[in-house]
């Protein structure tokens, strides 16, 4: 269904490619204006593709990243691509026009509420763009806030097929400041993306040089030797935090790696808005900047309740705004530590150009732990932590009482109904919300980190009817064999397709059986996070799931047609993490 065809040998294809324009591309700018190595801020007169007709060119180009040049897919001639700067209540037109010489693309405008036709998604939505051809989006703008578009099509998407979405407010903004800047966060890596997926495929932990050591357990920094026997015993890696890692990526801020020290400039006093997009292919990133409070005032484009923090992760495809007001007249170090500590996107943030701030050393890599297995003990009674008297009496119960827990990492009745193919490694025995918990690594950092929990819509739902019935998704793989579905089936292996009826209400738990992160995206909807907030529950269109963990969510099902439903961790997707939810018109139940 979804097309996952990619020329062999792109990157020398995109050198020739290069080379034949008279090198006309290598004196090109390398980055949109947004990104400039030196960013004033964002204001009404920066450069910025706006209105309601808007162009986008793909195309194969080399991207310079520390000095060094790469092959990457651009748009407009620029990596990440230009900014979008749209505005609530428009109609809207972009044409996206395919330059590459032999290979389909596709734009995914990633959580605007467009109609299915328009979402992007090639073999769900629309048939893709072919080479030479062309394609134009039409759809009114119905949001605000911070977003971002990408490429569905193949592992586009890895090699700099993204960029920024703003869409400003057709009211007053609810979110006040003085200067704005776009913080793309993403991974790089000059091996072609199928390589790395091949890569994978061979040895799922082929990437992780972290690993543990004797020296390591001798220095207290790793498990202790009755712990390393018993994990070795069920073929499980504490250390395996992230499938892809800095041996390979450099992580980037803006199109920038750590050396090129991208700035964003402020003056003392000022209150930055700062716009967190991680477009990254495989990476959630740990965000902080030393010496200054982060005030999350949006999550996923939707303003919320502030809330103060040190330090928050993104998983990939989330977008958070937040506000920092630096007092004193030095620089700052935007620091985006990848979750496995592997490296680090670095930036400045500076009262004048010219200035760089030190990078802080890399923390000590984090451990899975029994928790991250769905096994731990203290997890009894966690599953309803942060969930209101009024979340659980509404509630739709099942017909017949919960199965009872069985502490075997493959055992069958802790999941009656998903299949136990070789793609289910493992099925969690005691799965916790961990919607209250601190992202994987960050529970002993010793200051504030954001939680799911903390996050209250400024705004009330809209929708705040009960759930009509539920249903439990089990997000299952084998790390082994580098094997990611939903219930255990790949998508090529789903008959149907999950149905809902529009304007029905249900509540979906997300289990994530696996040992790895999996933010999860759906097209076309927000849903609220269950997490004891009521009617001012966040609205969210992605949400991690922690290892061993559960999400609940409230959907309202209000947008028909077809709509994809995956992992964006993009080799998770690719390797069939992915299923397409059915809207269908027609009453609800």
């Amino acid at each position: 269904m979804i097309r996952t065809r990619m020329a062999r040998g792109a990157a020398e294809l995109g050198r020739r490619h290069v080379l034949k324009a008279g090198g006309a591309a290598l004196l090109a700018p390398f980055w949109p204006a947004w990104a400039a190595p030196v960013s004033p801020g964002l204001a009404p007169s920066s450069p910025a593709l706006e209105g309601t007709d808007i162009e986008l060119r793909v195309a194969h180009r080399m991207l310079r990243i520390d000095g060094r040049d790469m092959h990457a897919i651009g748009l407009n001639d620029m990596v990440p691509g230009p900014l979008l700067r749209l505005r609530e209540g428009q109609d809207v037109r972009l044409t996206v026009i395919n330059d590459l010489p032999d290979e389909d693309t596709s734009i995914h405008w990633h959580g605007l509420l467009v109609p299915f036709q328009m979402d992007g998604v090639p073999g769900v939505s629309f048939p893709g763009i072919r080479p030479g051809t062309r394609f134009s989006y039409s759809f009114p703008v119905r949001q605000a806030g911070t977003y971002w578009y990408h490429s569905h099509s193949g592992l586009q998407e890895q090699i700099g097929h993204y960029g920024p979405i703003i869409i400003d407010p057709a009211a007053a903004d609810p979110i006040g400041h003085d200067r704005e800047h776009v913080i793309l966060l993403s991974d790089h890596s000059p091996l072609h993306p199928h390589k790395i997926f091949t890569r994978l495929k061979q040895q799922g932990g082929y990437f992780n040089y972290q690993k543990q050591t004797l020296a390591g357990q001798w220095a207290g920094r790793d498990q202790k030797g009755r712990d390393r026997f018993a994990w070795g015993g069920m073929r499980m890696d504490p250390a395996d935090i992230s499938d892809v890692t800095g041996s390979t990526y450099t992580y980037l801020v803006n199109g920038h790696g750590p050396a090129d020290n991208w700035t964003a400039l402020f003056r003392p006093g000022e209150r930055v808005r700062l716009r967190f997009i991680n477009a990254a292919a495989m990476t959630i990133f740990n965000v902080r900047i030393p010496g200054l409070t982060l005030t999350v005032v949006a999550a996923d484009g939707i303003p919320v309740r502030p809330v103060a923090v040190e330090e928050f992760q993104i998983a990939n495809a989330e977008t958070y705004d937040v506000i920092v007001t630096p007092a004193d007249d030095r620089a700052y170090g935007l620091v985006a530590e990848a979750i496995d500590r592997s490296g680090m996107a670095f930036a400045t943030l500076a009262p004048r150009p010219g200035l760089a701030a030190a990078a802080p050393p890399l923390r000590r890599r984090p451990l899975a732990t029994m928790r991250d297995m769905g096994m731990d003990m203290s997890a009894m009674g966690d599953d309803m932590k942060g969930m209101s008297h009024t979340d659980m009496t509404d509630m739709p119960m099942p017909d017949a009482p919960m199965p009872e827990m069985h502490m075997g990492m493959r055992d069958r009745r802790n999941a009656p109904a998903l299949p136990l193919g070789p793609g289910v490694q493992t099925i969690a025995p005691m799965p916790a919300d961990r919607t209250g918990e601190p992202g994987q690594g960050l529970a002993d950092v010793g200051h504030k980190v954001l939680i799911y929990a903390d996050l209250a819509a400024l705004e009330r739902n809209p929708d705040v009817r009960a759930p009509g019935r539920a249903m439990r998704i089990h997000l299952t793989g084998n790390m082994e064999r580098y094997m990611w579905a939903f219930d255990g089936l790949k998508l090529n292996e789903v008959k149907e397709p999950i149905a809902f009826t529009a304007g029905e209400r249900v509540r979906i738990t997300l289990v994530n059986d696996t040992m790895m992160n999996h933010p999860i995206h759906l097209h076309g909807h927000f849903f609220e996070l269950v997490t004891g907030k009521g009617d001012h529950a966040a609205r969210k269109h992605t949400v991690n799931v922690q290892p061993g963990g559960t999400v609940t969510f409230d959907l309202t099902a209000d947008a028909v047609g077809d709509w994809a439903f995956h992992c964006h961790m993009l080799y998770h997707m690719h390797a069939g993490m992915m299923q397409v939810v059915t809207v269908r018109p027609g009453a609800a139940a």
